[in-house]
């Protein structure tokens, strides 16, 4: 795992601390290191300069790699939910959550590993290079859209609660609520809609479902 903060006492004690928990940490000071490594989670200290300067980067997008955002409340809700993440933890913060959503988004992004394509009409979905493709042309996105997009294009048509998509793409133990399957969605279809197509559909008081283009 990396973490992008300034250099400090505090970050140095924070990776001691994840490491006791089994958690391996390198602690950055900028965020053009990462080109220099394949972390499997990337922990932004949005309360540092160089956290905030990490979080407008496209480097760490094209990583494909979970993110999480670590900040002060105030600090987190001035973000406005412009920027490249996957999850927050807000400080003071309990080790044991942190520990808890690090593993989660790390387990789920294991799933890399797959060889299958998934085709529908104008999308493919190759889960074995994380890329996604809309008429031969990519689509960034973020660990937690790309895996929303790849489970409701593996079940086109089945209609999904908000509650059923928490479950299944961010897990059980996501302490988070249903909101952000919302917000999710709606960054989701800015990058995939830019490209003249409209693939999740609404499905009013329930939920969401994977509409394939003809």
């Amino acid at each position: 795992m990396s973490m992008v903060a300034d250099e400090s006492q505090a970050l140095r004690e924070l990776a001691d601390e994840l490491g006791r928990e089994g958690v391996i940490c390198s602690c950055l000071e900028d965020a053009d290191e990462i080109g220099h490594t394949v972390p499997d989670l990337v922990l932004l200290d949005a309360d540092s300069h160089a956290g905030i300067r990490a979080l407008s980067r496209t480097a760490i997008q094209d990583l494909h790699a979970p993110t999480i955002i670590l900040g002060r409340l105030e600090t987190i809700c001035g973000l406005n939910g412009h920027l490249f993440s996957d999850d927050f933890v807000v400080k003071p913060y309990d080790l044991r959550e942190l520990v808890l959503r690090i593993r989660c988004l790390m387990g789920r992004s294991a799933e890399r590993n797959g060889t299958e394509l998934i085709t529908l009409g104008d999308l493919s979905i190759d889960t074995a290079r994380y890329e996604v493709t809309i008429a031969g042309r990519t689509v960034v996105l973020t660990f937690r859209e790309y895996e929303l997009l790849k489970f409701l294009a593996r079940n086109p048509g089945r209609v999904f609660t908000r509650d059923a998509l928490l479950n299944h793409v961010w897990g059980r133990d996501y302490l988070g609520g249903d909101r952000t399957v919302d917000v999710h969605v709606r960054r989701l279809r800015s990058k995939i809609e830019a490209f003249g197509h409209s693939f999740i559909e609404t499905v009013r008081n329930v939920g969401y479902r994977f509409h394939q283009n003809d």
